[in-house]
């Protein structure tokens, strides 16, 4: 069987449990703010909001996870960046029809008191993601990985840590173009422990010459490290994996 060309990353796609768990394809509903001005695509990474001092959650709503994973540190926290899951879809009010709207993303500035927003939120599920090629702002800067060409690896990424590569996704489909990239630098390689996703398996299928473009990954426990001189920095992982915090400690 032929399988087509994998053209360009389309962010986490949920596809079973580790361990060979029994998987549902269960979502959990959560709360997306009226008038939240940020697309949020099918297969988008998304967080609790929290607030930027103390961490607490403020209202219990959902933001997109625009984070490569690092960025709440004990000394600097306005980007928490744990993720709760995985953006599967929305429902609300349309403010002009006044009908029930079933939506594939979530469209920037919709005026609703009843957005709610279909997570896979389970710690233990394995997403099918594309390894990209890391574009960042910074050579190999882990703060803002990005990239939209797919890449390929060999098998001796199994086991390894990885970014989250941000980018906006296709209002058109309504698809995420998020995907995972690793960086090169040496600066930044010993801080792999602290990034968010491990790969757990490769996709044969769809793999090229060059090595495999799609990887099957978990989230991480979140992991401390340092960063520079900066002192202690919280890396990425999962929202529930992470065990809070009060003030500006993390406990």
């Amino acid at each position: 069987m032929t399988y087509p060309t994998v053209s360009k990353p389309y962010g986490f796609r949920p596809i079973n449990l580790i361990g060979g768990q029994p998987y549902a394809g269960s979502t959990r509903m959560f709360k997306i703010a009226s008038g939240y001005n940020t697309n949020i695509f099918y297969g988008d990474p998304v967080k609790i909001l929290r607030d930027s001092n103390s961490m607490l959650p403020i209202d219990g709503t959902i933001v997109v996870q625009d984070k490569s994973w690092f960025g709440a540190g004990m000394t600097t926290q306005s980007a928490p960046p744990y993720t709760i899951g995985v953006f599967m879809g929305c429902s609300y009010t349309n403010p002009y029809t006044k009908q029930k709207t079933f939506s594939q993303y979530y469209p920037a500035g919709v005026v609703a008191d009843d957005i709610q927003a279909y997570v896979v939120d389970d710690p233990d599920a394995l997403f099918k993601v594309v390894f990209v090629n890391n574009v960042p702002t910074y050579y190999d800067d882990p703060f803002n990985a990005a990239g939209t060409t797919p890449g390929a690896v060999g098998l001796q990424y199994v086991g390894r840590n990885l970014l989250v590569a941000v980018n906006a996704g296709d209002t058109n489909t309504g698809n995420s173009a998020y995907g995972v990239a690793d960086v090169y630098n040496p600066l930044f390689i010993v801080q792999q422990p602290a990034m968010p996703v491990r790969v757990v398996d490769v996709v044969p299928e769809t793999a090229t010459s060059a090595g495999f473009v799609e990887l099957i990954v978990k989230w991480n426990m979140p992991a401390i490290c340092l960063v520079g001189e900066t002192g202690v920095t919280w890396g990425g992982g999962h929202e529930y994996y992470w065990p809070g915090s009060t003030g500006s400690i993390i406990l």
